[in-house]
């Protein structure tokens, strides 16, 4: 532990000796680190990232729900059920395989743009909508993973009590499926937190947007970096959640094992 600590100190400090005396920082340190820009760009960033927050909780909710229909649409057995794992597999595919930025902007703009009626255009809708199409392929994936490693004996077993296959899937494998699988969603969590900033470019002022009007108007990009402070004190709390999260299932499988 003490090499490690001098070891981590001695590479900070050959690192901030490089990027101090190098012969552009002065100017870097004014147009990204003026800590008085900084303190008046605060407030209204803060204000931003509410919209962030408000738009990532709803997003998650409606991510969990509909990634779960997803991967159990892909696991159906049987070839009645054909077209809906076909379904599901196009649909994971296809948003897996799609750059995010592109779907913002069809979401945001074509759709809207068609007039057709009663369809909405608001487009703090469609932003939700577009992280809701992109992330419940990611999640559906993690939970398809949780279901698959729960073994069959155990579905076996709930059916040789009574239960039916809906209800051997309701109360015996799905809990175990997402007991296991929490440290990963909360990873997926943390990528749709940051995801929430690509909606600026669909014109909610969001933290993003805020810190953009700010440096443009000030003709200096510390704001980005409160933008960037505000999802660190959000994203990093919950990376060490699922630092948690794993090490305790680790231990609960040693001892399991035991």
């Amino acid at each position: 532990m003490p090499i490690a600590l001098v070891s981590t100190i001695a590479v900070l400090a050959i690192v901030i000796l490089l990027v101090g005396n190098s012969p552009g920082w002065p100017r870097v340190q004014r147009g990204f680190f003026d800590f008085e820009r900084f303190a008046e760009a605060w407030p209204s960033v803060v204000r931003g990232f509410l919209l962030n927050i408000q738009i990532f909780l709803i997003a998650e909710v409606l991510i969990l729900v509909w990634a779960l229909g997803l991967a159990i649409l892909r696991n159906l057995k049987g070839p009645v059920f054909f077209p809906f794992r076909l379904f599901a597999i196009v649909y994971i595919d296809l948003f897996r395989g799609l750059p995010s930025i592109l779907i913002v902007y069809v979401m945001g703009f074509a759709i809207p743009a068609l007039g057709i009626p009663g369809v909405t255009k608001d487009v703090l809708f469609w932003a939700v909508v577009t992280l809701v199409l992109v992330w419940s392929a990611y999640v559906a994936e993690v939970y398809r993973a949780g279901l698959d490693s729960v073994h069959p004996s155990q579905e076996a077993a709930a059916r040789s009590l009574g239960l039916s296959s809906v209800q051997a899937f309701r109360y015996v494998v799905l809990p175990q499926a997402i007991r296991r699988i929490v440290p990963p969603l909360l990873n997926d969590a943390i990528g749709l937190q940051k995801d929430t900033a690509l909606v600026a470019f669909l014109g909610p002022v969001e933290a993003f947007r805020r810190a953009q009007v700010l440096a443009g108007g000030w003709f200096n990009y510390t704001p980005y970096l409160v933008s960037a402070v505000l999802f660190l004190l959000l994203t990093v709390p919950l990376a060490r959640l699922v630092d948690w999260l794993t090490a305790r299932d680790r231990k609960r499988y040693l001892a399991g094992a035991r």
